[in-house]
C-alpha cells in the first residue's frame, strides 16, 4: 500500500531516526547493548554542564564523534529521498539525526530538530566553523570562546525554528513516513500523531516495533530502509 500512497499523496512528510544514520555506518546512540550511551552519561559529557565545567572531556567525546563522523558519508536512502524531493515526490523532512547526511544527501527541506554535527560554533559569538576544526586540533575561536558543536546539548532546548517547521509540516501532511525511529523521544514522537489526527496515512518502517505502531496504517519491520525506499523508488 505504500507505493500506492505515495503516489497518491500531494504532500509527503518524513521523520528520520537513528535507523536512518545506522545504515550509514554510525553508531546508534540509545540501542540496547552496543548504543553510545551505554558507555558514558549524557548528562556528564554531552551536556551545558559539561561544555562550562569540563570542557577538556567535552570536547574529547565530540572531537571522538566528528572522527567517526567524517568516516562515513549518506547511503543510498538518502539521495533518493533528495531525488523525490527534486521531482516533488516528497515535500519536507524532519529529521532527530544531528550527521547532517540530508543536506549531504542534496535535500533542502529539512528540520533539523537536533541541530547538525557537521558545524561548529563559537559559544561566545556565535561565529561558524567546519567540524573538521576539531580534527586539525582548533577548539578556540578567533574571539578567544570556545568552538562548540552546533547540535543541542542536554541541558538546552530544541530550536524554535526547527520545531514551528516540523509542526507545519505534520499538519499539512497526506501521508507522513516514519524511518528508522523508535519514537521514544519527545516532541519528535508527536509529529506523526499530529499528523495522523489531522488525516494522514501514517506509514512506520522500523527494524523492531514502536509503541506508536498501533495508530499506523502500515508498518514495516525487520528491513533496511535504504532497501526499502530503492523498491519503492521503481514505482517511479
Amino acid at each position: 500500500m505504500l507505493g500506492k500512497w505515495l503516489k497518491e499523496s500531494k504532500y509527503t512528510v518524513i521523520l528520520t531516526g537513528a535507523g536512518m544514520s545506522t545504515e550509514s555506518g554510525l553508531p546508534d546512540f540509545r540501542s540496547a547493548g552496543n548504543g553510545m550511551w551505554n558507555k558514558k552519561d549524557p548528562g556528564k559529557i554531552a551536556s551545558t554542564e559539561a561544555l562550562n565545567y569540563n570542557v577538556n572531556e567535552f570536547i574529547e567525546f565530540y572531537r571522538h564523534r566528528v572522527t567517526g563522523l567524517k568516516e562515513c558519508k549518506p547511503h543510498k536512502g538518502h539521495y533518493i529521498l533528495a531525488n523525490w524531493e527534486k521531482r516533488g515526490i516528497l515535500q519536507s523532512i524532519i529529521t532527530q539525526n544531528v550527521d547532517g547526511f540530508h543536506g549531504l544527501a542534496g535535500s533542502r527541506n529539512i528540520a533539523e530538530l537536533h541541530g547538525n554535527l557537521q558545524t561548529l560554533h563559537c559559544q561566545v559569538c556565535k561565529k561558524e566553523y567546519p567540524s573538521e576544526e576539531y580534527l586539525h586540533d582548533h577548539y578556540e575561536c578567533t574571539c578567544g570562546g570556545v568552538l562548540r558543536p552546533s547540535i543541542v546539548l542536554f541541558g538546552e532546548m530544541l530550536p524554535d525554528q526547527a520545531l514551528d517547521f516540523a509542526a507545519e509540516e505534520s499538519e499539512k501532511a497526506e501521508l507522513f513516513i516514519v524511518l528508522g525511529s523508535s519514537l521514544t523521544v519527545t516532541p519528535a514522537n508527536q509529529f506523526p500523531l499530529i499528523a495522523k489526527q489531522i488525516g494522514a496515512k501514517l506509514v512506520i518502517v522500523n527494524m523492531e516495533p514502536t509503541d506508536f505502531d498501533i495508530y499506523a496504517d502500515e508498518v514495516i519491520h525487520n528491513r533496511k530502509i535504504g532497501e526499502v525506499l530503492e523498491e519503492l523508488d521503481r514505482v517511479f
